[in-house]
Formats: structure tokens, C-alpha cells, sequence
């Protein structure tokens, strides 16, 4: 039994590509309605459901060809895994966007925020200004891929607990 068991990176591997294939199909609506650096919590849920939902085939599918049976471990590395490749994908396809497509992105984003911490909150001008000034450290193509790839292996840390723990089925060996 144990020869044929299959891997957890196949399925990792396999949708990821698809959650990232999904992704950039997502921001790129996205762009095309002019929303793609506005972000907000409908944007963020809608990231997340998708990630899940990948992350959760995923290991239900590993689950079907290993005879039923996954471990919490094996159903953790698969949620990283699938996070961590369509994080990936994720991020290449964020530097074309910001670097290629639109240029502009990173700017518009800024006055976006701009706009809404002055509209939300009661800092000063001085004070929105010096708070803008601090996230554009923040901004480098370094920066960005590495909280991309931080923030993709930790969200698929946490997104995979509860799954993990829900069809976890353990092989008895005698």
C-alpha cells in the first residue's frame, strides 16, 4: 500500500496552476473594470473563497486516490502548497501588471488610499502625507515579492487548518 501512495506535491503542483489560472483571470477582470488597485474586503473575501475552494479540492482529490485515507500533515502540505504556487503565479502576473500593463497602477493605488484616508479617518493632511510617504518603502518589486510569498505561505497555513482537521482520516496499521 504505502508504494502507491500518491504525492502531495502532484496535487499541490496541479492546483495551484489552477488557483493561479484563476487568479489572474480574476485580476484582470479586475483591471478591466478599473478596480485593480483599489483592493477592499469584497476583493479580499472573493481571494480567499478561491483559495479555499483550491486548497479543499485539492486535498479532497488526494484523499479519493490515496484509498480515503489523508494525514492532518499531508492535508497542511497540500494547503500550503496549493497557496503557495498560485501566490506565486499571483505575483508574476502583479509585476506584469504594475511593470507592463499599466504602469500607472502603483500611483492610482497611492491616491486611491489618499483619497480614503482623508475621507475615512481624522488624521491631518501632514499626517496622511507622512503615512503615505512610509508605504512607499513598501512599494519596491523586492518588497512586493517577498510579502507576496510570505503572506501566500501563512494564508495557506491558516486557510489549511480547519480543512485539514475536517477530512483528515488516519490508515490503521496493524
Amino acid at each position: 500500500m504505502e508504494e502507491n501512495q500518491p504525492k502531495t506535491g502532484k496535487f499541490a503542483l496541479t492546483y495551484g496552476l489552477i488557483l493561479g489560472g484563476v487568479s489572474v483571470i480574476y485580476a484582470y477582470m479586475l483591471y478591466s473594470m478599473d478596480m485593480h488597485y483599489q483592493g477592499g474586503a469584497s476583493v479580499m473575501l472573493i481571494s480567499l473563497g478561491l483559495s479555499l475552494a483550491a486548497l479543499i479540492f485539492a486535498m479532497i482529490q488526494f484523499k479519493k486516490e490515496n484509498n480515503g485515507f489523508m494525514s492532518f500533515g499531508q492535508g497542511l502540505k497540500i494547503g500550503v502548497g496549493v497557496c503557495l504556487i498560485g501566490g506565486i503565479i499571483g505575483i508574476v502576473f502583479n509585476q506584469i501588471m504594475a511593470n507592463v500593463i499599466d504602469p500607472e497602477m502603483m500611483s492610482k493605488a497611492m491616491v486611491y488610499q489618499r483619497d480614503q484616508l482623508m475621507e475615512t479617518t481624522a488624521l491631518t493632511v501632514d499626517q496622511i502625507d507622512k503615512q503615505m510617504e512610509m508605504g512607499k518603502k513598501f512599494q519596491t518589486t523586492s518588497m512586493q515579492i517577498l510579502f507576496g510569498l510570505i503572506i501566500s505561505v501563512v494564508l495557506g497555513f491558516l486557510l489549511s487548518l480547519i480543512p485539514a482537521l475536517v477530512l483528515k482520516k488516519q490508515e490503521v496499521l496493524d
